[in-house]
């Protein structure tokens, strides 16, 4: 079961990637990661409401946990994706997001001195190097002639504050449900995006409001905020981040 959420996780970053840089002219970076996550809270208000109220006692105790991984993959990670498809290349974004499940093994073992296997460490340069060849067309040289740029540094960026997020899942609270969990994240989140949207709206960066804006929002707020969060952190907590990352090498 974690591993078809895992796929499914995957597909639905996908298609916020390929949006996200087909909308980038009608929908300012801070915007859409302002106004996703608004529709993603209410869409969980509307589900789980009820029970973030029944666990407040055990969303208070948990705040440190919650607020710190909503400032990770709410505010952090999605606003730096957003910000770098403004500028990078799909080739150098796809190439760099494929370094994320390294950072994952890199950040457990530093911060949970969680060694991986011979084995896993080979899976994860034997998969980085198929996508690379598959980026390159086989031809190696490609890789010499590659630009990298600041959207590049915020890809990278956003990879490493994702790779926090889920090696701090090991820190779930047993008896947290997930849906107040999510609930709180996308609550804290949304507050550390609000300041930068609205420094964003006072430089006259402001939303195109049409039919195709208005799908992207709909689409980024159901699928990789919603249910790509509840897949990743279910799978996560099964089999640990570890494991986890490597699926991130199905982004095509």
């Amino acid at each position: 079961m974690p591993y078809l959420l895992l796929v499914l996780t995957t597909l639905f970053w996908s298609g916020n990637f390929v949006l996200s840089r087909g909308m980038h002219a009608d929908i300012p970076p801070l915007a859409l990661s302002f106004w996703r996550w608004a529709l993603a809270l209410a869409i969980m208000l509307a589900f789980s409401s009820r029970t973030f109220v029944d666990q407040r006692a055990i969303v208070f105790r948990e705040r440190g946990f919650i607020i710190l991984q909503g400032l990770l993959g709410v505010t952090g990670f999605n606003s730096l994706i957003y910000l770098a498809v403004q500028t990078t290349t799909a080739v150098n974004a796809v190439l760099i997001n494929s370094c994320v499940p390294i950072l994952i093994a890199l950040c457990s073992l530093v911060l949970f001195k969680e060694p991986l296997s011979l084995r896993q460490w080979a899976g994860i340069l034997v998969s980085l190097s198929g996508v690379a060849l598959i980026i390159v067309g086989g031809n190696l040289s490609s890789l010499v002639e590659l630009e990298f740029n600041r959207g590049d540094l915020l890809v990278l960026c956003a990879g490493l504050l994702w790779a926090l997020y889920s090696v701090n899942l090991k820190r779930y609270p047993a008896d947290l449900h997930p849906f107040s969990y999510l609930l709180g994240i996308m609550i804290a989140g949304l507050i550390g995006i609000l300041p930068f949207y609205l420094v964003e709206l006072s430089m006259g960066y402001g939303l195109s409001v049409n039919g195709p804006t208005l799908v992207t929002i709909v689409y980024v707020a159901i699928f990789p905020s919603v249910l790509a969060f509840i897949f990743w952190n279910r799978a996560v907590r099964d089999i640990g981040a570890n494991r986890a990352g490597v699926f991130i090498h199905l982004m095509p």
